[in-house]
């Protein structure tokens, strides 16, 4: 390992994880996924009310998760997940518009869209688990890599700042093409099944069809978020737990915001600004270390701030807005 990759390694949380510290979390968060299954086993349709109450327990789960880490490890370790988890929560706002759109555009029943979600982010977890390992292992083995993760992350902030109303098409009809070839895909729902039969042969239904759409949309999304995430920590359990936790709440956020995206114009700007913050922070990682708690900060006021101009830009333009996030003139 050269000299640069161990002094930037150092300016991380180092942490010694036992064995029974991961089986914990991977068990609390089994036991929230088997949790909030069995509270949508119905297939009911969720209220605005409801979503803003799962949200706020989903945070309050996070935020405790986060105590522990601070008793367990210490404050700096504390500072990381913190970090870690609000980049992570942010950068999920943009997931949640690209699937309000991708469920639209695919007619999706509002009363089975929790269904794609939920096992969606159960696949993304185990993606993201795949990607935030790699990443660890390529940055304590190659220090240019932190300057090719911080370049990404820049051109990415640019390209979220430029956000285009039909972001997500592309990637869901790649999904769509991609399914089809393997297998045949009805037009037609079959209650909440993910598959179906046509003339004797299993077919896949739109469900299942949208849930590929949904992985495909996590990669790309992953790609950027977790480089992100690793700009703040190089270490694994606090990077995964920080991700786990700001995920598992992106169901409730999207039945919270999935129609505000009218309300916040500048906050794709906002999002790209913290891509292109953290991906300037990793890049000059190798020659200076911002404080965690600097790096939180600037996070808050760049959401802070595109809340803030957003509420000013709509009272200007005199636009208000139904219980259903509608904008009314």
């Amino acid at each position: 390992m050269t000299l640069a990759v161990e002094e930037t390694r150092e300016r991380f949380v180092s942490l010694d994880v036992s064995p029974w510290a991961w089986v914990s979390l991977i068990a609390i968060i089994c036991l929230m996924l088997a949790v909030d299954l069995y509270r949508h086993r119905d297939n009911h349709e969720p209220t605005p009310k409801e979503a803003l109450r799962e949200s706020l327990a989903w945070v309050a789960l996070g935020l405790s998760f986060g105590a522990v880490i601070g008793l367990a490890f210490g404050g700096p370790a504390l500072g990381e997940y913190l970090s870690g988890y609000l980049i992570e929560k942010s950068l999920s706002v943009d997931n949640v518009f690209v699937w309000s759109m991708l469920f639209t555009s695919m007619s999706i029943p509002l009363k089975y869209q929790h269904r794609v979600l939920f096992w969606g982010i159960f696949g993304a977890l185990v993606l993201r688990a795949i990607f935030i390992f790699a990443g660890t292992a390529l940055i304590g083995r190659f220090s240019w890599i932190l300057l090719l993760f911080g370049l990404f992350l820049i051109y990415t902030g640019f390209k979220v700042i430029r956000h285009r109303d039909d972001e997500g098409e592309t990637e869901a009809s790649r999904g769509l093409g991609l399914l089809k070839r393997i297998m045949p895909v009805s037009d037609e729902f079959d209650g909440h099944k993910f598959f179906t039969r046509i003339n004797a042969k299993r077919a896949a239904t739109p469900l299942f069809a949208a849930l590929v759409v949904v992985e495909v949309t996590d990669v790309i999304f992953a790609v950027d978020s977790v480089p992100a995430i690793l700009a703040v920590s190089n270490e694994p359990y606090l990077v995964f737990a920080s991700n786990a936790f700001a995920i598992l709440g992106l169901r409730a956020m999207y039945f919270l915001l999935a129609n505000a995206k009218q309300r916040f114009h500048y906050l794709s700007h906002a999002l790209g600004g913290i891509l292109i913050f953290v991906g300037i922070k990793m890049s000059v990682s190798t020659w200076y270390h911002m404080d965690t708690v600097y790096s939180l900060g600037v996070i808050m006021v760049l959401l802070v701030g595109a809340i803030w101009f957003s509420h000013r830009r709509n009272v200007k333009n005199g636009v208000t807005f139904s219980d259903d996030n509608q904008p009314i003139h």
